[in-house]
């Protein structure tokens, strides 16, 4: 799997804001088929900082229902691979820099 491909996007939450800043852990959106190993590597190269520790977990999707004028539509939002990084003591990411 390419590096580029490793790595969605950032997760930019309340709760994710509070542990990049008491923790130094880093909230991403990954590919399904990644593995720890390549999220590492792929976030030392984009970042340039050193991982101590990769953790995954795989969010389930949830099923939606809204209602139209022709009825209710049902349907289920996919499910993701949520990665969360933590850094060595004194690095950090800067992940605005580019909004």
């Amino acid at each position: 799997m390419k590096q580029s491909e490793v790595l969605i996007k950032p997760i930019l939450t309340e709760k994710a804001n509070n542990q990049q800043e008491k923790l130094g852990r880093y909230s991403f959106k990954v590919s399904r088929n990644a593995n720890k190993l390549e999220i590492k590597k792929a976030v030392e190269e984009f970042y340039g900082v050193s991982v101590i520790d990769v953790n995954t977990v795989v969010a389930p999707g949830k099923n939606k229902t809204k209602f139209t004028k022709a009825g209710f539509i049902q349907g289920v939002r996919p499910s993701y691979k949520k990665a969360y990084i933590t850094v060595a003591k004194g690095e950090s990411i800067d992940l605005y820099a580019n909004i």
